[in-house]
């Protein structure tokens, strides 16, 4: 499968999103990769783990990188040895890539009724406009899920919590951005966030504001 969509959101940043339909010895065949990513990938128990893993180095061969250019920092944050930001996700059959001159991140999640089980563990402010019996409240918990798991890639700080310390503004279920904030040690971080909805799933991403 081809690139599933492309998003150009300006000159500095640009979204690509891949629908993993290949096999497993489809995707790995063309690709050139490092000795620690190979015994990565050889060590995944999922095959649909290693096929998400794999789709994102299909993503970088678009954007002109290859899996050396790369690396992770003692986060586990993803980085380019050129020095532009990039932020990568995978979801089911989907994975995104996102690079930017600027800090980014991205996420994608499958819209399915048992995040309204965990909704507790992520959501405080956005309960005060959040409704239960709303037909898109699931769609609505997914783009906070997706707007604060994009955030937390970008911020990448251990200790930083969802529920406690990411924000996300109210927004209609047409919307397609709104923005929101990280408040942790007493520092307020505003960023802006853009989310659509795709054959089930839910992509955002986030760039400063």
């Amino acid at each position: 499968m081809p690139i599933y969509k492309t998003i150009t959101h300006n000159s500095q940043t640009s979204v690509k999103i891949w629908k993993i339909t290949e096999s497993y010895n489809d995707l790995l065949k063309p690709l050139d990769l490092k000795s620690e990513s190979l015994e990565r990938v050889l060590g995944m128990r999922s095959e649909l783990h290693q096929k998400g893993f794999l789709s994102i180095r299909h993503l970088l061969r678009a954007f002109g990188y290859t899996d050396q250019d790369l690396f992770y920092d003692e986060n586990g944050k993803p980085h380019l040895k050129d020095g532009k930001h990039i932020s990568i996700t995978h979801s089911f059959t989907f994975s995104a890539v996102v690079i930017s001159d600027d800090f980014v991140g991205i996420d994608i999640e499958k819209q399915r009724n048992k995040i309204g089980i965990i909704a507790h563990k992520f959501v405080d402010y956005e309960s005060d406009y959040l409704n239960e019996k709303d037909e898109n409240y699931i769609n609505y918990l997914t783009k906070i899920w997706c707007v604060k798991e994009s955030l937390y890639k970008l911020f990448t700080t251990n200790g930083l919590s969802f529920k406690e310390h990411c924000l996300v503004i109210p927004f209609y279920q047409q919307d397609e951005t709104t923005s929101a904030w990280i408040d942790y040690q007493n520092k307020k971080s505003k960023y802006k966030a853009w989310f659509f909805e795709f054959e089930g799933f839910t992509c955002a991403y986030t760039l400063p504001s």
